[in-house]
């Protein structure tokens, strides 16, 4: 499970990036099935992690937003880690007999002063290797530019939330978590144990530090430099899934993002919005699913632009893959497996909801439009509204995937029927503090 941080919908060259070139990711969607209507359940980092791991709303254990220090955490309403009493896809997958291993980002506790959260291992995982945000062994960042004589450290203070701790240069840095996952993956194979991975690269999320030699001034040319970089330090880890019979014909890989784009730095191609929207912008990611002997053949280099479904839909699916029951488990996610193995082009049955961080009324100081609180979508309808239901914008995605047109006015009936469904599903989740941290500010 390759789940890339930061990146837009529009940032594959094979979604339709003209200003960067991604051929190792390129090659996967030639070789498996491109997915076009594949959301996350957050438009910010550890609350989409979150439903990835469990299958669950990530609101269910109150990572509302991204896990900071333990002032904000509370001041937002947030957990200061994932509950270990969480479900989660790796410890199922652990408990039947799988090597659970996951290497990079973690981001769901351990972070800044929170240095009493519990290790990744509690989640299911027998090996891990992460960077400054999680418990454990890390790969912390080096910096170089042209012109430094000596590369600079950030992020320095995570060293004291695990060891052994091995400084690498950001621009090279999913290189080391791959050199962790493939001699994982070996081990796996010599045990004749089947195996899951995470691999969860933070390359394009900010700050950027792409190669000296394709250096940029600009924000957009460091990000692309960056995303091109990613790109080629898959490119072993693919191959090598590729070189072996029985890796490639029975391993399934996907790839996808954790939520928008940063505004000025990727792209969400068509869509509305950036990282921390509810518009389709912020939780539209681009999905990959690669088995060459697991997929249909003949979807091989397909496109599936009618199945829709999230991220917390892959925990119940991939279990049915595996053949796993995970009876005590009340998953939000729905089991769309066939979708994923080119069967058929099936969705969720049941809408999915989201409702904003709650910290992130406005994208950021500097981008001050108030933004809808919730969101919803079902079918072809995408409804965003106010925590109250006030102030409906209701799309047609099936015509305006832009979400350009608002038609609330002439959809009344439409709309009173999803703000129902919305607020109710709104109402049983633990609240956060948005309402009051995205309150009008007072006038003077």
């Amino acid at each position: 499970m390759v789940f890339i941080d930061d990146m837009g919908w529009g940032d594959f060259s094979c979604f339709g990036n003209k200003d960067a070139k991604t051929p190792n990711i390129d090659r996967l969607a030639a070789e498996g099935i491109r997915f076009e209507q594949f959301h996350v359940n957050s438009p910010i980092c550890s609350p989409s992690r979150c439903a990835l791991t469990t299958g669950q709303y990530p609101q269910r254990w109150r990572i509302h937003s991204f896990l900071n220090n333990r002032a904000d955490n509370e001041r937002r309403g947030c957990a200061q880690w994932l509950d270990p009493k969480a479900p989660t896809l790796a410890r199922v997958l652990q408990q039947n007999g799988y090597a659970t291993g996951h290497f990079g980002k973690w981001h769901l506790g351990g972070q800044r002063d929170v240095d009493d959260a519990p290790p990744i291992s509690a989640y299911g995982f027998d090996e891990s290797l992460t960077n400054f945000e999680g418990m454990g062994a890390k790969l912390l960042p080096m910096t170089m530019k042209p012109g430094d004589q000596q590369p600079g450290k950030i992020w320095a203070d995570a060293e004291r939330l695990g060891q052994p701790v091995t400084w690498m240069q950001r621009s090279k840095i999913t290189t080391g978590f791959v050199d962790a996952a493939i001699p994982f993956i070996d081990k796996a194979v010599a045990a004749k144990k089947p195996f899951f991975v995470n691999l969860w690269p933070d390359d394009v999320h900010g700050p950027w530090w792409p190669p000296v030699e394709k250096w940029a001034e600009d924000k957009r040319g460091k990000y692309l430099a960056v995303l091109e970089a990613m790109d080629t330090q898959f490119g072993r880890l693919f191959d090598h899934l590729r070189s072996s019979p029985t890796l490639c014909d029975n391993t399934l890989l996907l790839i996808c993002s954790d939520n928008g784009p940063e505004p000025g730095a990727g792209s969400a191609g068509p869509f509305r919005g950036s990282k921390t929207t509810l518009y389709e912008g912020g939780t539209r990611s681009p999905l990959i699913v690669w088995g060459p002997g697991l997929i249909e053949k003949a979807k091989a280099g397909s496109v599936n632009a009618k199945s829709i479904f999230a991220a917390f839909d892959l925990a119940p699916s991939l279990l049915s893959i595996a053949g796993i029951e995970a009876k005590d488990i009340a998953f939000d996610g729905e089991n769309i497996a066939p979708a994923l193995l080119g069967k058929n082009e099936v969705s969720r049955t049941a809408p999915i909801f989201w409702r904003r961080p709650p910290d992130r009324k406005t994208v950021s100081d500097k981008l001050k439009e108030r933004l809808p609180d919730l969101a919803m979508r079902e079918g072809h309808w995408k409804l965003l509204c106010e925590y109250d239901g006030t102030q409906p914008q209701l799309y047609d995605l099936a015509k305006d995937r832009g979400e350009t047109t608002n038609l609330a006015a002439q959809h009344a009936d439409i709309v009173n029927r999803m703000s129902k469904a919305l607020l109710s599903w709104h109402a049983s989740m633990p609240a956060d503090n948005g309402p009051a941290l995205g309150a009008m500010p007072k006038r003077k």
